[in-house]
């Protein structure tokens, strides 16, 4: 049975609660973890937005012109050319991703050997979905070589896109999200839903654009057929 006497109450009960206040509570104890303002942190931002932004313009820019092929002499070797490049600016980008980390506070409740351990897994899983999808890809099919008129013969349906859709991207955002776990790093953390976010964008917007480059390449031997 409940008693209908209430006990004392150190707030002064729960109307008394300005959660106006209590909101600016949560936003401060961020702000203290997180500090948008810090170089590392902006360089590791902008980073994260720009690949994905660099690359897919310069592969329509190529499918559209072919002024990289015409340049090397090759779509081959352009698309090479485009993968370094794109490696070189994924180093860039997981560079200052660290730095950022290790410029801001660590979380205290990540900080223990649990954590680490977790963050130890998903980072071995992240790197077996980006090295499982380049061994299906090979390097070209990896690094768009569909925009440069090399295409594959069929879909690849192989490990690991056989167990989920784009797992170059999403292995990459489970090794962030490993890897600043690992950090006990709400900079990391943070940053993850940023990488999360930007490839989410990026499908959306890739992905209706390499199937129009094979529905035109099978409309063509079609008509070639025919």
């Amino acid at each position: 049975m409940i008693s209908s006497v209430a006990g004392p109450d150190c707030c002064g009960g729960l109307g008394n609660i300005d959660f106006r206040q209590a909101d600016l509570c949560v936003m401060t104890r961020l702000l203290g973890y997180v500090d948008p303002s810090d170089p590392s942190f902006m360089a590791a931002v902008l980073t994260i937005a720009f690949n994905p932004l660099f690359w897919n313009v310069v592969a329509r820019w190529e499918q559209r012109t072919h002024k990289l092929s015409k340049s090397f002499g090759s779509p081959y070797l352009a698309c090479y050319s485009l993968g370094c490049v794109i490696l070189f600016l994924n180093f860039l980008r997981s560079y200052c991703f660290t730095q950022a980390m290790l410029k801001q506070p660590k979380m205290e409740g990540l900080d223990n050997p649990a954590a680490y351990c977790l963050g130890l897994v998903l980072v071995g899983a992240g790197v077996v979905f980006v090295l499982s999808s380049f061994f299906a890809l090979g390097f070209t099919g990896t690094f768009l070589g569909d925009y440069f008129g090399i295409l594959k013969e069929a879909r690849v349906t192989t490990f690991p896109f056989n167990v989920l859709d784009n797992p170059m991207y999403w292995g990459s955002t489970i090794n962030y999200l490993g890897w600043a776990i690992m950090h006990a790093s709400p900079t990391g953390l943070l940053l993850t839903a940023l990488v999360a976010l930007v490839y989410v964008v990026a499908v959306l917007y890739e992905e209706p654009f390499t199937a129009e480059i094979y529905r035109q390449k099978a409309a063509v031997r079609s008509h070639k057929r025919s």
